[in-house]
């Protein structure tokens, strides 16, 4: 199937556009679903499922992508988040033309980020972040006010400098090894003498990384680009996109090419322990439902990073599992954040009290989304959580596990005070009249909230499965 997930979405943005033009504007929304339910499917099931003529196709082209259970992971979480998006745009949106276009970037993306988790040389890793970056771009700036062009703006400024230092890095290497391939890249850096052109070659990619990771000290976009991006586009960004186009691309090069040296690991973890301190600092601060999430979400990118730095097996896949965890519960905040702005016209946490009496759905599942993000058990983050800080302890790096322990108790803070703010106390005058969000939205956020409770509950099934054979996460 390694092809087809490249090919399908592509061909789907040819058949919206070409024959039947009229015909497909109407079933766009329900179109793209399919596609997005197709990859769910073929990733959960990848044995019963046969991509025909696709595949074919693909081998035809000699398209040269890989599946392992890292891969895996990526593709799963980007089906399920697309799928959260395109519902909370649904909602919405009731304009065809606009829910056309949005379907038309959305698969674009998909194509992108499913070939950026596939590829196994750096170069088509930079093209396919760069096709996913671009159309992010035309995104951010869809509602064409004041505010959405800024985050645009500021976002592919951003965007270009690690372009730039990624291509640099990139020639950097291929000078060095004479080829782009993971393999041969790393053999040759295992080989070179020129330390010090390999070290900087390291550090400009890194550095790109971090950027659209939107980690500290590279954060400066981030907050501005989810608060200011329509709701669908923030649920993407926020569940997947910074994670595939930065965390992703740090996970899969530091495993693959860089390796896991003293430098590296010292960097991921001041990188990853800046992040998640002053994030959670930050979001206590927040007034903003959406700017308070996307600083929590520079917190929680913390801890990816900081799992990765602990260079072991245990770290490695705590890391990988708290990804697919924060795509999962980060999602679902930013739908139920979406369906509060809609129903009362306001971000404001200090304007709101009380929705969980109109609210109630809305409720519950952003309680189950703020203890998963705090690491309260059950729920699924409380296991990749300790994933983390058990491979800290047990790599001797007890100062970085304490940190870990005691910004969760930050991450419950504001979590709380978010809680008490919009959802519990008295309703406040003027919100009587409001009535829980529709289908469109009600319906993702169910489903992620599910996905939250099965993994928390089904954690034994999973760590056996997934996590404790940590070279099942990595290898083919």
């Amino acid at each position: 199937m390694h092809s087809s997930l490249i090919l399908l979405p592509f061909l789907g943005v040819i058949l919206l556009n070409f024959p039947f033009r009229v015909f497909m504007r109407k079933i766009a929304f329900w179109f793209c679903l399919a596609i997005i339910s197709v990859q769910v499917y073929a990733v959960l099931f990848p044995a019963v499922y046969s991509w025909g003529v696709l595949d074919a196709f693909g081998s035809f082209l000699k398209f040269n992508f890989v599946i392992d259970n890292l891969s895996r992971v990526l593709l799963l979480s980007i089906g399920i988040v697309s799928f959260a998006a395109l519902f909370v745009q649904k909602h919405i949106v009731r304009d065809e033309d606009r829910i056309f276009n949005f379907v038309n970037m959305l698969l674009l993306i998909l194509a992108g980020m499913n070939g950026a988790v596939m590829v196994r040389d750096i170069f088509s890793l930079y093209v396919f972040l760069e096709i996913t970056t671009v159309c992010s771009f035309i995104l951010i700036g869809a509602n064409r006010d004041m505010p959405a062009f800024e985050a645009a703006f500021k976002y592919i400024v951003l965007s270009v400098v690690a372009t730039v230092l990624m291509l640099s890095s990139i020639a950097l290497l291929l000078i060095i090894a004479g080829d782009t391939s993971f393999l041969s890249l790393n053999s040759a850096l295992q080989v070179s003498a020129n330390t010090y052109l390999v070290g900087f070659a390291v550090s400009m990619f890194l550095c790109a990384a971090f950027i659209k990771s939107g980690l500290m000290p590279f954060h400066g976009w981030l907050p501005d680009v989810y608060s200011a991006a329509p709701p669908s586009v923030s649920v993407l960004l926020a569940g997947i996109i910074t994670k595939t186009a930065g965390v992703y691309a740090v996970i899969r090069i530091v495993e693959s090419v860089f390796g896991f040296g003293v430098s590296i690991k010292s960097v991921l973890l001041l990188a990853g322990t800046l992040s998640i301190v002053l994030g959670a600092l930050a979001a206590l601060g927040q007034s903003d439902f959406k700017r308070m999430l996307a600083y929590s979400s520079i917190s929680q990118v913390g801890y990816i990073i900081l799992g990765l730095g602990c260079g072991s097996a245990l770290g490695m896949a705590g890391a990988i599992f708290h990804l697919f965890n924060h795509a999962i519960f980060k999602s679902l905040l930013f739908v139920n954040s979406a369906a509060v702005e809609l129903q009362t016209g306001t971000r404001n946490m200090d304007e709101l009290s009380g929705l969980s009496k109109k609210m109630p759905l809305t409720g519950v599942t952003s309680v189950l989304g703020s203890l998963s993000a705090a690491g309260i058990p059950p729920l699924a983050g409380f296991w990749s959580k300790l994933v983390i800080i058990i491979a800290l302890w047990a790599s001797g790096l007890y100062i970085y596990a304490v940190i870990a322990i005691l910004a969760s108790v930050l991450t419950l803070a504001y979590f709380l005070s978010m809680q008490r703010r919009v959802f519990f106390g008295l309703l406040r005058d003027g919100l009587e009249n409001i009535r829980e969000a529709g289908f469109y939205m009600a319906f993702p956020a169910i489903i992620l909230s599910a996905i939250i409770i099965g993994v928390g509950i089904f954690f034994p099934f999973i760590f056996n499965t997934f996590i404790l054979p940590v070279r099942g996460i990595l290898g083919g």
